[in-house]
């Protein structure tokens, strides 16, 4: 096949979701591209040059947002970048990427295979989706292993299938796809929630004077949705918006005992409570006494020892 602009428009026609080009592309542009059906998989073989091709939202069918796309490299290097992560792909390794948001690919002369799937039978999450998207799965080892040999041998041997059989056979290749999706998101999961936790809960620290601080807004500010801001505190001793409320509550605790002169009121309103008698409530019930108390308490303490000290120093 000639001419960058007919091959892509032959994945078009294939039911590839589509792609237009990037930089200039080789002088003699020269590719390939086979397509076989396993039930209601789609696979296709392409043989490419070297260059860039990227979808953008003008780009995006109605239609592939019922599908997900899988890319498994046979021969080169392939990067791909999706959703702010960037996948930087060698031979048999393995992407998942969302037909129906941007992407961008820049590659080396490449032979690698596109698995398309109904969307509905991968059975993943939002969250998960969007935290696998354009990450690279190796495909030298584990689970994700076992795809990328199958996808590779099947791209030119998908016959003699009666059409029970290709449903069944379809359906074990997509489990298998979910068990290295899953596999994948297990091994990323600890320490990117980690890192993530650690960096909202610097930003609730920086904050805590805010009135507005709240979950939306600290899920806004690191681009998540608010479900996976309380998703990523539900094995910690507070959720989100107890952690705000605990920290401002020992902000002002602290402040009362220092600052003599401050009002309550003023303490509490320094640290993000606009209504004072909330704050007073909110404050005995942690405490177990009034906030107004505990600055009597911490006078009297002062007092006492003032009072003591200069005996001690005569005796």
């Amino acid at each position: 096949m000639k001419g960058a602009d007919g091959f892509l428009e032959t994945l078009d026609q294939r039911g590839l979701p589509p792609l237009r080009g990037g930089r200039p592309p080789v002088e003699d542009f020269r590719a390939s591209v086979v397509s076989r059906d396993l039930g209601p998989l789609r696979l296709t073989e392409l043989v490419t040059p070297q260059g860039e091709c990227f979808r953008d939202a003008r780009s995006v069918r109605a239609a592939d947002s019922e599908l997900w796309q899988v890319e498994v490299v046979v021969r080169g290097q392939v990067r791909a970048e999706q959703g702010g992560s960037t996948a930087v792909l060698g031979a048999t390794d393995l992407v998942l990427i969302d037909p129906v948001r941007p992407v961008r690919f820049a590659s080396s002369a490449t032979t690698h295979v596109t698995v398309l799937m109904p969307r509905h039978l991968l059975r993943l999450g939002a969250d998960d989706a969007a935290r696998l998207t354009g990450v690279r799965i190796p495909g030298d080892r584990g689970p994700g292993a076992l795809v990328s040999s199958l996808v590779r041998d099947m791209a030119r041997s998908l016959e003699g299938f009666r059409a029970h059989e290709a449903d069944r056979s379809a359906a074990a290749v997509i489990e298998l796809i979910a068990v290295t999706l899953s596999a994948r998101l297990g091994d990323a999961r600890p320490v990117a929630d980690e890192v993530l936790r650690t960096r909202i809960t610097g930003f609730i620290e920086a904050r805590l004077s805010d009135r507005d601080l709240t979950p939306a807004k600290v899920a806004a500010a690191h681009h998540v949705s608010v479900r996976r801001l309380h998703k990523l505190f539900q094995d910690q001793p507070l959720t989100v918006a107890a952690l705000i409320r605990r920290r401002r509550l020992e902000r002002c605790r602290a402040d009362l005992a220092a600052r003599q002169h401050s009002t309550v009121a003023a303490v509490a309103a320094g640290w993000g409570f606009a209504d004072p008698a909330h704050f007073s409530r909110l404050f005995k019930a942690t405490y177990g006494y009034s906030p107004g108390a505990h600055v009597s308490n911490d006078c009297a303490q002062m007092v006492k020892g003032s009072v003591a000290r200069p005996g001690e120093d005569g005796g």
